[in-house]
């Protein structure tokens, strides 16, 4: 999915990549790398990129502007870098959108871009500006710029007195050359745009061309996320490549993208643009937000997104082989943009360090309803949460990790429809994301807690869809109410993640079925009223067909829970056996040998909640629960770069929950499975990452591993998380086959 999130925007996407292809093919851009190298810009190219009006989209309406916003000129900058499109657009709009942000001093710059002149942006600490009687004067060599030479309108932020934090933004035209400002040619690593510094040599600034009151924090916003666009971008082209290849290109009498690892790489490929698009995505939202909420966003994307593709377009190459390492594959061009858009924007290294500090002031908001949506459901659920509030606290806890049980408060929520709002009517509201977004607010407005179902709330769905109506009506109130708290008797010792593989049996008697063999891995056994079951009821036919579903309570005869002990030493999960176990036929789900289609629904709604779960390992919190005591080895700064990092992998795993789900929202195709799968992947390796960086800082207290220490208690209990609801590789496996349509 790319950066589109409705149905506008991907016809954008479309069309300009449509039009990419046919004005610059790769094939024609080699044929000019030389022009392009020194700033010169195929006629034909810009001509026609200008007709189109993609370099003025942005600009207000007075300069002939759609003022479409970051988030659709981001498109835009994405479907460009996926096609390599030639040439200064990049630094063409960063330029014109900057002079956009200044309250004076544009307008004729405004009216230059909005002509076609192209443009450019240069930095730098070394780039100083002095108040002199006559008006400022600036000296000093800038950090080299992308699109600097051949640009015809310059963009310049200078330090006053060399004070990064008070900056003079200022313009200057090609003509303006001379000896007091010179531009120095530089050789690109990325042979399809120039690249060049700025020298000043005591250059007085024309008063006109001074441009006040740009917001450094706006300015930082928008570059970031316009380069974060190209490198989605990049990444979307490496994965379709690298894709395509790998499914034709054949070894050992095979196509290669039939072999696990390839496989496995090229899953961990779409991952890896995923994220970086939810980065990008999340950065260009934030134009309307607050100066906090933009910081936070642009040092995630910085340090997400632009890495992530010069990880990608090395990771093409080297599933290319050979080939994708040579001149003539195009692969090379891609790495070399990637590389040359992160070193312009910072590296990671830095943004690490403004990410760690920046979440010490303010934390990502990623609400996307306002205090005045949908007002009649604010109303109607206000007044049920308000009635909950009067009542006292009686949620009752249970001994393990299994939810509480509802009494008074929970019956009023259920009669709302409040405690699973997104179920269908009469269960829920039937509430998709931005109403579910409504009552998450009210209720935490009122400092209330939505219940937790636990496995109930994976069990609930597969009930509602596939059950007979005397088991909704038997189980799914009692389940909301909290009177029924459910296991899953699925995994075994011998089919974890080959699910399909168990042993389990089930034989026909009169009035149901008896049940033999075991389960392991089964959280919240020790607590649940009854459990929901597969075992092979059919053992001639294949087998993923003689399967069924049943619904065990836990105090029938011969269910036997044993607790199990982890890595940790405490007990989350239990093996159950079952000997001899009767369940009578009107607690089978559907019917007979339908178990495994079954089984889906819950396992889709697994994956699914696993995907959207907060941090349970590497927490931001930790990281600054660690910083704060001052118990961390090395310096501060050690521990605010692992804080920024852990941060930016909490938000992307919030950035991807939120776009997939106004992606639903708004009808996109590609938000369901795929997406679950996606989700689960990365929250299970961002927590694993985030968790050993944390160990990282630890120094010789990570040799303590008492529970009252979290820190290294934290990394013990990761593998519950890098297996629980299938195993990483097994989603890998999913990705590959079922996404990418990898031969099996």
């Amino acid at each position: 999915m790319s950066l589109a999130v409705d149905i506008d925007q991907r016809a954008l996407a479309e069309s300009v990549a449509a039009f990419a292809r046919k004005i610059a093919p790769l094939s024609s851009t080699r044929e000019y790398l030389h022009h392009y190298a020194v700033g010169s810009v195929a006629a034909e190219v810009w001509t026609a990129l200008c007709e189109q009006g993609l370099h003025r989209l942005h600009l207000p309406e007075a300069y002939d502007g759609d003022e479409c916003g970051l988030a659709t000129l981001a498109v835009v900058a994405e479907q460009l870098g996926a096609a390599l499109f030639p040439g200064p657009y990049l630094s063409t709009v960063t330029a014109s959108a900057l002079a956009m942000l200044a309250e004076s001093g544009a307008e004729r710059l405004l009216e230059d871009f909005a002509a076609g002149m192209t443009g450019a942006v240069i930095a730098g600490s070394g780039v100083r500006a002095d108040r002199h009687p006559e008006g400022w004067v600036v000296s000093g060599v800038s950090d080299p710029a992308l699109g600097l030479p051949g640009a015809r309108r310059v963009v310049v932020r200078a330090h006053i007195d060399g004070n990064p934090d008070a900056p003079l933004w200022f313009w200057f035209t090609a003509a303006d050359a001379s000896a007091a400002v010179q531009v120095i040619t530089h050789e690109s690593v990325d042979l399809t745009r120039s690249l060049g510094s700025a020298e000043f040599v005591d250059y007085p600034v024309p008063s006109a061309q001074v441009l006040e009151g740009i917001d450094p924090d706006a300015a930082e916003l928008w570059a970031t996320a316009l380069a974060a666009a190209e490198a989605t971008g990049i990444c979307a082209w490496c994965l379709d490549t690298t894709v395509e290849y790998i499914g034709v290109r054949e070894q050992f009498g095979r196509p290669i993208g039939s072999f696990q690892a390839v496989q496995h790489k090229a899953a961990l490929m779409l991952v890896r643009a995923e994220v970086a698009a939810a980065a990008t995505w999340d950065a260009a939202r934030a134009e309307a937000q607050t100066a906090d909420q933009q910081r936070v966003a642009t040092a995630h994307a910085a340090l997400t997104a632009l890495p992530a593709a010069v990880d990608q377009a090395l990771e093409c190459i080297s599933l290319l082989g050979g080939i994708g390492f040579t001149w003539e594959h195009d692969a090379h061009l891609y790495w070399r943009r990637a590389i040359s858009l992160a070193a312009a924007t910072g590296g990671a290294d830095f943004w690490a360090r403004e990410m760690g500090e920046r979440s010490l002031i303010a934390e990502r908001d990623f609400s996307f309803v306002t205090p005045e949506s949908l007002p009649e459901l604010r109303g109607r659920a206000g007044v049920v949460l308000d009635a909950v509030a009067a009542l006292p606290d009686d949620e009752m806890p249970s001994a393990g990790w299994a939810p509480a049980r509802g009494a008074d408060r929970r019956a009023l929520l259920v009669a709302g429809g409040l405690v699973a709002p997104h179920l269908p009517r009469p269960y829920g509201l039937g509430a998709g994301p931005a109403e579910q977004a409504v009552i998450a607010e009210e209720f935490d407005r009122r400092g209330l807690t939505q219940p937790e179902l636990g496995i109930g709330g994976w069990v609930l769905p597969t009930l509602i869809e596939h059950g007979s109506t005397q088991q909704r009506d038997r189980f799914v109130p009692g389940t909301l109410h909290g009177r029924i708290i459910w296991c899953q008797l699925f995994s075994e010792p011998g089919a974890g993640s080959d699910l399909a593989g168990l042993s389990t049996t089930a034989r026909r008697v009169e009035g149901g079925w008896v049940l033999n063999g075991q389960k392991v891995w089964n959280s919240q056994a020790q607590e649940a009223d009854w459990a929901v079951c597969l075992a092979r009821t059919d053992t001639a036919a294949p087998k993923h067909a003689g399967i069924t579903y049943f619904l065990i309570s836990m105090d029938s005869e011969g269910v036997d829970v044993r607790p199990l002990r982890q890595v940790t030493g405490i007990w989350e999960f239990n093996e159950v056996f079952l000997d001899e176990v009767f369940v009578p036929d009107s607690q089978v789900v559907a019917h007979p040998g339908e178990g495994w289609r079954i089984a889906v629904t819950t396992l889709a709604n697994e994956r699914l909640a696993m995907g959207s779960a907060t941090f349970g390992h590497g927490s931001s919190a930790l990281v600054r629960r660690l910083l704060d005591s001052g118990d961390h080895t090395g310096t501060r700064d050690d521990a605010i770069r692992v804080l920024g990092r852990n941060t930016a992998l909490e938000l992307s795993v919030a950035a991807l929950n939120l776009r997939y789900a106004l992606a639903r929202l708004n009808g996109l195709a590609g938000a369901g499975t795929a997406g679950n799968s996606v989700r689960k992947v990365w929250h299970a390796i961002a927590q694993r990452d985030a968790s050993r960086a944390l160990t990282s800082i630890l120094g010789p207290r990570a040799a303590i591993g008492h529970p009252d220490q979290p820190y290294t208690f934290d990394f013990l209990g990761l593998p519950a998380i890098l297996f629980g609801g299938g195993t990483i590789e097994i989603q890998l496996n999913i990705i590959a086959q079922r996404v990418l349509g990898l031969p099996r």
